[in-house]
């Protein structure tokens, strides 16, 4: 199904390509395919201002790419479908420029949404699950409605890990029921990570400019740090997610991936506002901004100051580390004060982690449930319940290396007023927030602190699961604040990223550090298909 949709757009796309031809007398050649790689929002802008592409003619590019990468050659299985409606809405923004300008910076820009990210169209919304074919969102995804409006052209939707790799422990990242194991381009026998898996490895293979993915504890940052490409995860209530397929409405965030920091921030302006529908975007008026391209700034490292949490954040791989030393040297170089080491206060991995998981599991029984109680009659799964008897019935297709462990805890639990899951979420809010994270960016006066954003890439192993040691992800987590994750260098190949972390609302100045640093380094290199990552 999914090959035969990729073929039917090539088809449209050719059709559509030979409907704008010269008539068959005259012998000019037909119009080649617009050359996307590399190419960011800025340069896509100017392309089409100055007529020498259209919007149709970049879904036609990136159509064929997606052909060659996605679905053959290197096979990356990236993307789970693509939106026969592009051509349609690609076609109508390019008349509405011609008409009367664009709207903004994402005017006729193709863009990736996470496969959690409800779109009320001829696409699927699955979290990747089979589950959840057929099942039809009333309307769209706040996200997507926002994009949509923006001008962007939905392109189709990203492959992810399973349920947001929400399913069981251990699992594989970037495997789904739906779409099998997506892969790294940068050595495909690699682990793309996270959840977000398809969105990052789409724009790190240049199969779209920019995508959407989400995050509950790593999935934007792990994927953006493997794939070599910059990801935003957004403060917790910045961006909305209603219509999103949810794991914890304390945790879940939605955010922007690029190949750089200006592309994530054009996107993330898009992305911001208070939503009726998402509570927790009330937090966000007056804080968020609607150009995030303000902060990019060259010179945004110099007097700024920087904190290494080298407990729990360092130490778990030493070729992310050595990336990170370096880095850490750039941005003294950069006119940085570096504090180095810090300390979070109360920082135990295992205890906030499994205070974290009560929590996770609470959050989660109570928003599946909600967000399938609101699906267009007709889904094969109404309640959590459900899905766990429906994969069991369906176990070959549903279950075949892994279980579905993670499930079965959640619909274990009872409502949000149980005491377990109440003192949970007070716990780890307390040690991780103000009783932690704060107090050292407080008491050092700290601007963002750094660290490696995971471990270069391990081989994807579909027995023994996800080899995960550690990450940026946690504290962050916890408490819903931003990070921002951009390329540092790489280990034997494989990419390593670094990771910024601040306080709640601190994207801008997030932003300008991160920009700053890649502008100095620009460490991302394209990505080359290997077979191994052994070389």
């Amino acid at each position: 199904m999914k090959r035969m949709l990729v073929a039917i757009m090539v088809a449209a796309v050719a059709v559509s390509a030979a409907a704008q031809r010269k008539p068959a007398h005259d012998s000019a050649p037909p119009k080649p395919l617009y050359d996307v790689m590399e190419k960011g929002i800025v340069e896509l802008q100017e392309a089409m201002t100055s007529g020498q592409v259209t919007s149709k003619d970049l879904v036609a590019a990136y159509v064929a790419r997606i052909a060659a990468y996605d679905r053959s050659g290197p096979a990356l299985n990236a993307m789970i479908a693509l939106n026969p409606g592009a051509l349609e809405a690609a076609d109508a923004l390019d008349r509405e420029r011609a008409q009367k300008g664009p709207r903004g910076p994402l005017h006729g820009i193709p863009i990736l949404l996470k496969d959690n990210i409800a779109t009320a169209d001829k696409l699927e919304t699955t979290a990747g699950a089979l589950a959840l074919v057929g099942a039809r969102p009333r309307e769209d995804a706040t996200i997507a409605r926002r994009l949509r409006e923006a001008g962007a052209v939905i392109l189709g939707k990203a492959s992810m890990s399973e349920w947001a790799y929400f399913k069981s422990a251990p699992g594989s990242s970037g495997w789904s029921a739906r779409n099998g194991q997506s892969r790294n381009p940068y050595a495909l026998d690699r682990t793309p990570c996270g959840s977000s898996s398809g969105s990052a490895i789409a724009v790190a293979a240049n199969l779209v400019t920019v995508s959407i993915g989400t995050e509950t504890d790593g999935s934007i940052i792990c994927p953006s740090g493997v794939n070599g490409v910059v990801g935003i995860k957004p403060t917790v209530g910045l961006t909305s997610r209603a219509g999103v397929i949810p794991i914890s409405a304390t945790q879940d965030t939605v955010g922007p991936f690029g190949r750089t920091v200006a592309d994530a921030a054009t996107v993330l302006g898009a992305l911001v506002g208070v939503d009726p529908r998402d509570a927790a975007t009330q937090t966000s008026e007056g804080k968020a901004q609607s150009d995030y391209t303000r902060a990019l700034a060259r010179d945004g490292l110099r007097g700024a100051r920087i904190g290494v949490p080298r407990e729990g954040y360092f130490g778990y791989s030493t070729k992310a580390d050595a990336v990170v030393n370096e880095a850490i040297a750039v941005m003294k170089g950069l006119g940085a004060e570096v504090v180095d080491p810090i300390k979070i206060p109360n920082f135990d991995r295992a205890s906030l982690t499994a205070s974290e998981l009560i929590v996770l599991l609470y959050e989660f029984k109570a928003g599946v449930n909600a967000y399938l109680a609101n699906l267009a009659p007709g889904a094969k799964v109404t309640t959590l319940e459900d899905v766990i008897a429906f994969n069991k019935r369906n176990a070959g297709d549903n279950l075949p290396f892994f279980g579905q462990e993670l499930l079965e805890r959640a619909q274990a639990k009872g409502p949000l007023t149980d005491a377990e899951y109440v003192e949970a979420l007070e716990k780890v809010r307390r040690l991780a927030g103000r009783e932690g994270f704060d107090v050292i960016m407080e008491e050092q006066k700290l601007d963002a602190l750094v660290a490696p954003t995971t471990t270069p890439a391990w081989p994807v192993d579909l027995v023994n699961g996800d080899q995960f040691r550690g990450s940026s992800a946690k504290s962050a987590a916890i408490v819903g604040y931003p990070l921002v994750s951009v390329p540092a260098g790489h280990a034997q190949g494989l990419p390593v990223g670094l990771t910024f972390m601040g306080r709640a609302w601190s994207e801008p100045t997030l932003i300008k550090l991160a920009y700053a640093f890649e502008q100095a380094t620009k460490a991302r290199r394209p990505p080359q298909y290997r077979a191994t990552g052994l070389y």
